[in-house]
């Protein structure tokens, strides 16, 4: 049975004698449409075989020429249209609202617009986007996810036609791609959260290998199961060579994993020019690229990214595929953000070295500080007990000679575990600086009644790796120089002018019987010397420059020494045995009481 579409505004459907000349078939259905708009659509039905206008609704005809061209062109938009009554039933759907909606056949009669798109879940903001364009007469827009994993923005605007009631225009756009990308985007940044994300009691019971596996695991999941990257190597760059040292290698061979790589533009692979240049770099063809070295045998294109904290690179991270031109945009910017988190759990890692290298070595400063006073104390006694033993009992002046060394030891033995504590790249850079590098292993004695002195040059010598003891007076530094070695016995010793027995002056001419040369260096708290100490020691070898006004800076007392130590002769006799055994473990910096900051 042929259908007949009667546009009018109600009554009966027109007669076959109202047609004039034109022969209806006796069994034609009639369907009814209250206006143009809704008879179009119909009009697609492939029973249909004509429209019945009366001449009252009979628009222009360059509104049905409008019509028509406007219909084709939403036919074939990009974004998905349609028509839908006031009840929500599809009036018309465009061909890519089909094609989302898996019908290409077209809409069933009667179909609302959810069902069209098998009922998906409505995200908001507006749950009822149809209903509130209805309501409001405004447009309206919400986000549907549809069963197939698909996302949809739509956007609904009602129509008003004089002879019809009101009907929703709605735009569908896919968006599946970018809600996909947003939630990645906060899967990475969740990741990176995670990465060195360590709990008080873990950062205790972990040692720094067990932490550094933890994030090489974490590192290596989430680049896999989140970025779907198998091929993957990162090396972090050692500042001060250039070497970019392996941290992770998955997938990557064993030898290419060795290989030495340079943060340098040329002769150095990709990873070298971006740690180099620290800007990202992608290779769409390994084949046609010249800065390419070969990791894996079948890779034919890398994505390579610096690790930036500070606008510092600290490393590179690379990915590699078995096809060509794998890597897009999207790739890097989400590489980029992650190496970024990456930086910055590789900075936490180093933070917690420094911290548990500045732990330990305040442990070894404080027992240290403790024992360096009555060690000096022990070493003080013991030469005066073996002056007056001279010519007495050898095995008590054997004995004596152990206690001496023993003392000794107990300071060096400490300064030794805290080294090991402590690794060099954790000490300030200032003191591991090989500018100073000639006060390792030195012995200096400081000659000073004031107890405070005498603690803060234990505490500000030895972070230089110095190896410091002790005198209260002039007689007391004779005996410790004379029954520590003589000419050898220390490479510098600093005494206040004023003594309790005699000045810092006579002391150096007394210390010049058993020395040949004596690298003195004389303190004072006055600028003016009633005695003419300091003229007359240098008169008699005093060094010029080998002077310090008291309060001093730090610097002023370790570029002194440097200065006086720089200007002694080359001994003839091997060092003593303590000497050059500390390997100058620094500590960390603090100013004297006797010094100004």
């Amino acid at each position: 049975m042929s259908k007949m579409i009667w546009v009018g505004d109600g009554g009966q459907p027109p007669e076959a004698s109202s047609a004039g000349t034109i022969d209806f078939p006796g069994d034609v259905q009639w369907v009814r449409a209250e206006s143009i708009v809704e008879a179009f659509p119909m009009l697609e039905q492939e029973s249909v075989a004509g429209i019945w206008l009366e001449r009252s609704t009979l628009p222009q005809i360059s509104e049905i020429r409008g019509i028509t061209q406007s219909g084709l062109m939403l036919r074939d938009m990009p974004e998905g249209v349609a028509l839908l009554d006031s009840d929500l039933r599809v009036i018309w759907a465009n061909r890519q609202l089909l094609q989302w909606a898996g019908r290409d056949e077209g809409p069933p009669l009667g179909m609302t617009f959810y069902e069209l798109l098998h009922n998906p879940e409505i995200m908001g903001p507006d749950f009822c986007p149809f209903h509130t364009s209805l309501a409001t007469g405004d447009q309206s827009h919400s986000t549907l996810h549809s069963t197939h994993n698909q996302y949809f923005k739509v956007h609904a605007a009602p129509i008003y036609s004089a002879a019809a009631s009101r009907h929703l225009i709605v735009t569908v756009s896919d968006i599946t791609e970018e809600i996909l990308q947003e939630q990645k985007l906060a899967a990475i940044h969740q990741a990176g959260r995670e990465l060195a994300d360590l709990r008080p009691n873990e950062i205790f019971m972990m040692e720094v290998d067990e932490r550094i596996d933890l994030l090489k695991d974490n590192i290596q999941h989430y680049l896999r199961d989140l970025l779907n990257f198998e091929v993957i190597e990162i090396r972090v760059l050692e500042q001060s060579t250039g070497d970019l040292l392996p941290l992770l290698s998955v997938g990557i061979d064993e030898e290419a994993s060795d290989r030495k790589l340079l943060a340098r533009m040329h002769e150095n692979g990709i990873t070298g020019y971006v740690a180099a240049s620290g800007v990202p770099y992608i290779c769409h063809d390994v084949l046609n690229d010249p800065l390419f070295i070969p990791g894996v045998a079948n890779t034919r294109s890398s994505l390579t990214v610096p690790l930036i904290l500070h606008d510092q690179v600290l490393g590179t991270i690379n990915v590699e595929s078995p096809d060509v031109a794998t890597f897009t945009d999207s790739d890097l910017q989400f590489l980029e953000i992650f190496a970024r988190d990456i930086a910055f759990a590789l900075n936490t890692l180093e933070l917690l070295v420094a911290q548990k290298a500045n732990t330990a070595q305040q442990s070894c400063d404080a027992i240290h500080s403790a024992v360096a006073m009555p060690v000096d104390a022990i070493l003080n006694d013991a030469v005066h007990v073996m002056e007056g033993y001279i010519g007495h009992s050898s095995e008590v002046m054997d004995r004596l000679s152990r206690i001496l060394q023993n003392s000794r030891d107990i300071k060096r033995t400490i300064q030794q575990i805290g080294q090991k504590m402590t690794p060099l790249e954790a000490v300030a850079a200032d003191e591991k600086s090989e500018r100073h590098v000639i006060l390792r292993g030195k012995r200096i004695l400081v000659v000073d009644e004031d107890d405070q002195v005498r603690e803060d040059a234990h505490r500000l010598l030895e972070r230089y790796g110095c190896v410091v003891e002790t005198a209260h007076a002039g007689d007391e530094a004779l005996l410790m120089v004379r029954r520590s070695g003589g000419q050898n016995s220390y490479d510098a010793i600093i005494s206040d002018i004023r003594l309790a027995d005699y000045s810092g002056y006579q002391l150096m001419l007394r210390l010049g019987k058993f020395m040949d040369h004596v690298p003195m260096i004389l303190m004072t708290g006055f600028g003016y010397d009633p005695g003419h100490s300091i003229v007359k020691a240098k008169q008699n070898g005093l060094h010029p420059k080998a002077v310090l006004y008291k309060p001093f800076r730090l610097d002023q007392l370790i570029d002194v020494l440097k200065t006086v130590l720089e200007a002694a002769p080359k001994p003839i006799a091997e060092p003593p045995e303590d000497a050059g055994n500390n390997d100058g473990t620094e500590h960390s910096a603090s100013t004297p009481s006797g010094a100004r900051p």
